[in-house]
C-alpha cells in the first residue's frame, strides 16, 4: 500500500483553519492594555465587543449577544398568543358537542324511519332532553368539562374524543407544575398517581431534613423515583434547581394571563386535579422551591402580541424558553470576566439562539483559560495580572506591529538573526582557523568544496570551512523617558508613545540582553517605573511637563550603568514644571524663565556625564521646537519631529542604525 504523501508550505499568514489561542487573545488585548493599564478591565471590555480570530471570524462580544437575546424574546412575544391556550380547548369541547349533537339527530332520523312510532317519540323526547343539557353547558371552560363529564354521551366517537381530551388536559396540567415528569404519568393508573404523591412527599421530606441540619439521602430517592426524571441529575440541588426553573416558567404563564384566563385554568386545573393531597405536595415544593431559589423568575410576566395561538404545551415551552433567555440575560449582565462563563450551558444556548452564539460564547469562554494555560496571566488575591511571560508578549505583540509597518529597505541594518551571544555580523567571511567561533557561512564552505573537485557527494573537510567574522557589541546603556502629562491622551498620542515603550524594551531584553534599559515617566513630576509595571502605567490626571525631573532621575539611573549612555525622550509638550529650592514640583503656563532654565542645568548635567540625549517630539508646536533646538546645541543630541502614526518607525530604526553606527566606530 502506497504511503500517504503530503505537501508543505510556509504560513504566510493568509491560511486559514486555525482556532483562536492565547496568542490571538494577547494580540487583541494589547492596544486596550497599553492604553488603560488595567488587564481586568481588558479582559471585561474583550467580553463587550468580541473581536476577529486570525481567520476574519468574528467572535460576538456578549453586546452582540445581549442584543440577539432580546431580538429572540421579542420575536416569541409578537408570534404567539397566549389565549389559544383556552380557544384550542374550547374549541375542541365544542367539537365533541357537535359530534353528540350529530349523533343524536341521526338516532332520531333512525327512529322516524323504523316506522315504529312508539320508538319515534321516546327517541324524540330523549333528544330533546339532551340537546337542552348541552344547551345549557356552562360557558366556562371548567364548568364545561364538568357538565360533559356528568352526561350519558349517545355518541360513543364523542365519548372517545372527550375522555381523550380530559386525560390530555390533565396531563397538560400536571406538566405544568412538575414538567418533565409527564413522561411517568401518562395513562396514569391509581397506583401510578399514588407513587407521584409518595415521590413528592419524599421531596418536600429531603428538603425539610437539609434545612434541619440532616444529609438527605438523594441516592435512595433516585433509585425508587428516577424515571420520574429522565434529565439524570447528579445532585439534589441539580434537580432542585431544573424543578425551580420549570415551575417558575409555568408560574410566569400563569402571571401572564388575564384574570379571567388564570381564574379558567385555576377552575380547570381544580375540576381534573381533584386530588387534594396531590394538590397539597405539588404547593408545598412550589413553596420550598420559592424559598431556595428565590431568583428564579416566579414573578415574571410577559405581554404576548402574536396571532399564533399556543396550546397548553406549547405555551409551556415558549414559556420556558422565555424563562431560560431571561435566566441567560441576567447572567451575561454580570460577567465579569471569560472564566464566568464556563457556568453557561451551551447546548440550551445552542437552542434559544443559534450555532453562532454557542460558538462565540464557548471562545470567549475559553479565553481565560488559553492565557492562564499559555501562562500569560494569573490569579493573584482574586485580581488577573500579567506574568513575567505575558510582559513579554506584550511587548513583541508591540514590537512586531512596529516593525509590520516599516518600509524593508529602511530597515536596513536592523538584524532578526543574530548568531553567537554578545556579537555582531559583519557580513564578511575568512577561512576557519583554529580558535573561531564556528559560525558557518554554509554557502561559501560547500562552493569551496565543489572547487576543490571533491566531487558527488560533496565530502567536507576543514580546509572547506569559512566562518563569518564578527565584532564584539558595544554595551549601550538607555533610559526611556515617557511623558505622562495629560495632554498625552487628549491630542491620542500616548497610545503610540507606550506601544513604542513596549516594542524598545522588548527589543533590546530580546535582540541585546546585555544592554541596559530604564523607564522614567514625567508629568507634574516624574518617578522611574518598573519593567514588570509597564503595562499598568497610564497617564497622570495633572498639568505639568517637568522634563528637568525627568533628566535628573534617567541621570542617576545612568550613572551606575557602563557602555555608551543615551536618554530617548518621548513628549508632546514643552517644559512647564520643575522641582523648586525646597524640593516641590512648580508649575506655570506658559513657561516661565525659571523653568527653562532649571531644565537645561540639569541637561547640562547629563552633557557632562556622557549622556547624549535624542528627543521624539509628537505634534509640536513652536514653542516646543524652539526649546529642544536649545537643548541639542547644549548636548549634541538629536531632535525627530514626528507623529504619533510614524512615532515607532522613528525610534526603533534610529536606535538600531545608532548602534551600528556604534561599531562600525569601533572597527575604524
Amino acid at each position: 500500500m502506497a504511503r500517504p504523501r503530503f505537501r508543505y508550505s510556509p504560513w504566510d499568514g493568509t491560511q486559514v483553519g486555525f482556532d483562536v489561542d492565547a496568542f490571538d487573545v494577547m494580540g487583541q488585548l494589547t492596544d486596550d492594555l497599553l492604553y488603560h493599564g488595567d488587564l481586568n478591565n481588558a479582559l471585561r471590555r474583550l467580553l463587550r465587543d468580541g473581536f476577529e480570530d486570525r481567520n476574519g471570524d468574528r467572535i460576538s462580544g456578549l453586546r452582540e449577544m445581549l442584543d440577539q437575546l432580546r431580538e429572540r424574546r421579542q420575536d416569541l412575544l409578537e408570534r404567539f398568543d397566549l389565549g389559544g391556550v383556552f380557544g384550542e380547548i374550547n374549541d375542541e369541547l365544542n367539537e365533541v358537542v357537535d359530534l353528540e349533537r350529530a349523533a343524536l339527530d341521526q338516532q332520531v332520523s333512525d327512529a322516524q324511519s323504523s316506522g315504529d312510532a312508539r320508538r319515534e317519540e321516546l327517541t324524540s323526547q330523549s333528544a330533546s332532553m339532551k340537546h337542552m343539557e348541552l344547551e345549557m353547558l356552562p360557558s366556562d371552560l371548567a364548568g364545561k368539562v364538568k357538565g360533559l363529564e356528568q352526561y350519558d354521551f349517545t355518541s360513543a366517537e364523542a365519548k372517545e374524543r372527550f375522555d381523550a381530551l380530559v386525560d390530555k388536559l390533565r396531563e397538560q396540567l400536571m406538566q405544568q407544575a412538575v414538567d418533565q415528569m409527564s413522561g411517568a404519568m401518562a395513562d396514569m393508573s391509581p397506583e401510578d398517581m399514588a407513587r407521584m404523591k409518595d415521590m413528592l412527599g419524599e421531596l418536600n421530606q429531603m428538603l425539610a431534613d437539609r434545612a434541619a441540619g440532616k444529609e438527605p439521602d438523594f441516592d435512595g430517592f433516585m433509585e425508587r423515583y428516577g424515571d420520574f426524571f429522565p434529565e439524570n441529575p447528579q445532585s439534589l440541588d441539580e434537580l432542585l434547581e431544573v424543578m425551580a426553573q420549570r415551575m417558575a416558567a409555568a408560574q410566569a404563564m400563569l402571571n401572564s394571563m388575564t384574570p379571567e384566563q388564570r381564574a379558567q385554568l385555576q377552575a380547570l386545573s381544580d375540576q381534573l386535579l381533584e386530588d387534594m393531597d396531590l394538590r397539597w405536595q405539588m404547593e408545598q415544593l412550589g413553596q420550598n422551591l420559592r424559598d431556595q431559589f428565590p431568583g428564579a423568575g416566579w414573578d415574571s410576566s410577559y405581554q404576548f402580541e402574536g396571532m399564533d395561538p399556543l396550546d397548553m404545551a406549547q405555551a409551556s415551552d415558549v414559556l420556558g424558553q422565555l424563562g431560560d433567555l431571561d435566566q441567560l440575560e441576567q447572567m451575561l449582565q454580570g460577567v465579569r470576566d471569560p472564566g464566568a462563563l464556563a457556568e453557561v450551558d451551551l447546548d440550551r444556548v445552542r437552542e434559544l439562539m443559534g450555532n453562532e452564539a454557542a460558538a462565540s460564547m464557548g471562545r470567549l469562554s475559553d479565553a481565560l483559560r488559553m492565557l492562564q494555560e499559555a501562562g500569560y496571566v494569573e490569579n493573584r488575591e482574586g485580581r488577573l495580572e500579567l506574568t513575567p511571560q505575558g510582559l513579554r508578549r506584550l511587548g513583541q505583540n508591540a514590537l512586531a506591529e512596529l516593525f509590520s509597518h516599516l518600509d524593508r529597505n529602511q530597515m536596513g541594518g536592523h538584524e532578526l538573526e543574530q548568531l553567537g551571544v554578545g556579537h555582531e555580523r559583519t557580513y564578511e567571511t575568512k577561512p576557519y582557523e583554529w580558535g573561531d567561533p564556528l559560525n558557518l557561512d554554509i554557502n561559501r564552505t560547500i562552493r569551496n568544496a565543489v572547487m576543490r573537485g571533491a566531487g558527488v557527494p560533496v565530502r567536507l573537510t576543514p580546509e572547506d570551512f569559512e566562518v563569518e567574522r564578527t565584532e564584539q557589541q558595544v554595551r549601550v546603556s538607555t533610559v526611556l523617558m515617557l511623558d505622562l502629562s495629560l495632554s498625552m491622551p487628549m491630542r491620542d498620542n500616548f497610545l503610540p508613545a507606550k506601544k513604542v515603550a513596549m516594542a524598545l524594551h522588548a527589543l533590546i531584553s530580546m535582540q541585546y540582553p546585555r544592554d541596559y534599559i530604564g523607564l522614567v515617566g514625567f508629568s507634574e513630576s516624574a518617578k522611574v517605573l518598573r519593567h514588570q509595571d509597564l503595562p499598568e502605567v497610564s497617564w497622570d490626571f495633572v498639568y505639568g511637563t517637568n522634563m528637568q525631573h525627568g533628566f535628573q532621575l534617567a541621570r542617576g539611573l545612568l550613572e551606575r550603568q557602563r557602555g555608551t549612555k543615551q536618554i530617548i525622550m518621548i513628549t508632546d509638550g514643552e517644559p512647564t514644571a520643575h522641582i523648586n529650592s525646597w524640593g516641590e514640583p512648580e508649575f506655570h503656563y506658559p513657561p516661565v524663565r525659571e523653568t527653562v532654565d532649571a531644565t537645561l542645568l540639569e541637561v547640562a548635567r547629563c552633557t557632562r556625564a556622557g549622556i547624549r540625549i535624542n528627543t521624539f517630539m509628537l505634534d509640536p508646536d513652536r514653542s516646543l521646537q524652539h526649546f529642544v533646538e536649545q537643548m541639542t546645541r547644549l548636548n549634541r543630541g538629536r531632535a525627530f519631529f514626528t507623529s504619533p502614526e510614524n512615532l515607532g518607525d522613528y525610534v526603533l530604526v534610529d536606535f538600531i542604525a545608532q548602534r551600528r553606527e556604534m561599531i562600525r566606530g569601533r572597527r575604524g
